[in-house]
């Protein structure tokens, strides 16, 4: 229980500190929980789509939700993709992305990243009628955290150093990663019983991306940083989103 609310913690700004006294051991485990902690940021933008008032934009309501996950995560994992695009974008070598990618301040490739993110996350989810997109953010989310937590468990931490927030994540057991494939799973199950059978192919783009995006990250920097980790988690998301729109709209 520790370790899920270290990942809480970790990953929200839910000020679960002032009252659970956990471990420091607990905070390497929490990426194992990564993917739980999406049914609560991918359930507050569902619900939000799902429970507003019909006559309000379907844009919107999206922009809202995803502006209500931003505040429920501090925005952690846009910092990341910021810093990612930035580093990736910028440096031509492994000491100078990773010098990049500390720096604290926002460059255009950063910017770039951010803007078209959300574009095709407002886009993708507008597209689709206000039931279909809740369900869509509620799976995406979740699956999308247990593929970019396979960073930790398949590469090594890029920084010598370590990481700034002195937090080693633990490579995973089978028992852990067992958990992690029915936690990640569960939600796009769901959406799988509602929708048809066809969106299970959905599944497919977050885990070719996060793929190629392990290889570019070993190639580039040898590993991985907690900002490689925010930025896989947003990348898959959208190519998640995309792929349920596409499917939305190609279904018979």
């Amino acid at each position: 229980m520790n370790s899920l609310f270290s990942a809480i913690i970790l990953f929200t700004r839910l000020p679960l500190w002032r009252w659970v006294d956990i471990p420091r051991e607990s905070y390497d485990r929490a990426v194992v929980y990564w993917p739980l902690v999406g049914w609560l940021t991918g359930g507050l933008c569902a619900l939000i789509i799902v429970l507003c008032p019909p006559c309000w934009d379907i844009s919107i309501v999206v922009t809202v939700a995803l502006l209500a996950r931003v505040l429920l995560t501090g925005a952690l994992h846009e910092d990341g993709l910021a810093d990612f695009c930035d580093g990736f974008g910028g440096g031509h070598d492994k000491d100078r992305i990773l010098a990049i990618m500390k720096d604290s301040h926002i460059g255009t490739y950063g910017v770039i990243g951010l803007i078209l993110y959300y574009m095709l996350a407002v886009r993708a989810l507008s597209a689709m009628p206000a039931w279909v997109a809740g369900l869509a953010i509620l799976a995406c989310d979740p699956f999308a955290k247990l593929c970019a937590s396979q960073l930790t468990n398949i590469l090594s931490y890029a920084r010598p150093e370590g990481a700034k927030n002195r937090i080693s994540y633990t490579r995973m057991n089978a028992a852990q990663i067992a958990l992690q494939l029915v936690t990640g799973s569960a939600p796009l199950f769901y959406l799988i019983y509602k929708t048809g059978p066809l969106f299970g192919l959905a599944a497919i783009a977050p885990i070719a991306v996060c793929a190629s995006l392990m290889l570019l990250m070993r190639r580039r920097i040898g590993g991985y940083t907690g900002d490689c980790c925010g930025a896989t988690f947003l990348i898959c998301e959208l190519s998640m989103l995309l792929a349920v729109d596409i499917i939305w709209w190609s279904a018979p």
